[in-house]
């Protein structure tokens, strides 16, 4: 998985950066390629990393805790 995220990354990387080479030569299909990169790196990448990073952990440390329970009148609110 970790091969996998670092091959992604740099084809993403290459993408924008192959897509802004073509802006600047005019090209149509420049922006079509950085756009499709950005796409890849906001819905594909991102959440393949995250859960990439935080798969098997304790994610209850940073959750809040009530204390209180529920007790306590929301009356006002």
């Amino acid at each position: 998985m970790k091969n996998f995220l670092k091959i992604l990354f740099f084809v993403v990387l290459i993408g924008i950066t192959y897509g802004l080479y073509l802006i600047q030569n005019e090209d149509a299909k420049g922006d079509k390629i950085v756009g499709v990169s950005v796409l890849m790196l906001c819905f594909v990448l991102m959440p393949l990393f995250i859960y990439h990073r935080y798969k098997g952990k304790d994610l209850s440390r940073y959750q809040f805790k009530n204390h209180e329970g529920n007790s306590k009148s929301t009356d006002n609110q």
